[in-house]
């Protein structure tokens, strides 16, 4: 199978190919689509779709993985990024390709062991995995290669789920409703 992994942004965003062939892991291509020295936010997000569907018909992969948006301090800047991550999406779906979302925070778990982790520890932890060399100039590109991972780790075991996985489950806790009616129930003695 081969994944086409999209890290999403307006300014710059991150791709990469990763072939999984045979259990096999290589890294077709890792590389970033630049949009800074495009002022008008809408030639940006048409240069995504039409890049995305240009990627999509040079390699032909066969499913999308895309990391969801974050929620930000900035409202618009996570709209912003929405709206990147929507137009590639269009474009995978225009093609035929299925396509899975990952949180960041899983991601990074997945590939590090930390939800938190930096964008160079992500880096760092993917040369140790899959063996490339030299970080790429703009670390979104291995960020697109980390969520390209995630998705065949995924999709090799299709019945576990990333969520369940990585993040601990929360105790579950009564309501203060509940709690207090059982106490009374317990204890009609010391209520008045």
């Amino acid at each position: 199978m081969l994944i086409l992994g999209i890290d999403p942004g307006t300014r710059i965003l991150g791709y990469s190919l990763l072939d999984t062939e045979g259990g096999r892991l290589q890294i077709v291509a890792m590389d970033v689509l630049y949009l800074r020295n495009f002022p008008d936010f809408k030639e940006r997000i048409q240069r995504i779709f039409d890049s995305t569907l240009r990627i999509i018909d040079s390699f032909h992969p066969d499913h999308l993985a895309i990391e969801a948006p974050f929620f930000g301090k900035n409202v618009q800047s996570m709209l912003k990024l929405g709206r990147a991550q929507g137009v590639a999406i269009a474009a995978a779906l225009s093609r035929g390709l299925s396509y899975t979302e990952y949180e960041p925070s899983v991601i990074k778990q997945l590939v590090t062991g930390n939800g938190n982790a930096s964008k160079e520890q992500v880096a760092s932890m993917l040369r140790s995995i899959l063996g490339f060399d030299d970080n790429p100039r703009y670390l979104d590109a291995t960020d697109a290669l980390a969520v390209a991972y995630t998705a065949h780790m995924q999709l090799s075991n299709p019945l576990a789920d990333l969520r369940e996985q990585l993040i601990p489950k929360q105790k579950k806790h009564k309501s203060s409703k509940k709690q207090w009616s059982e106490f009374v129930t317990n204890n009609p003695d010391l209520v008045k």
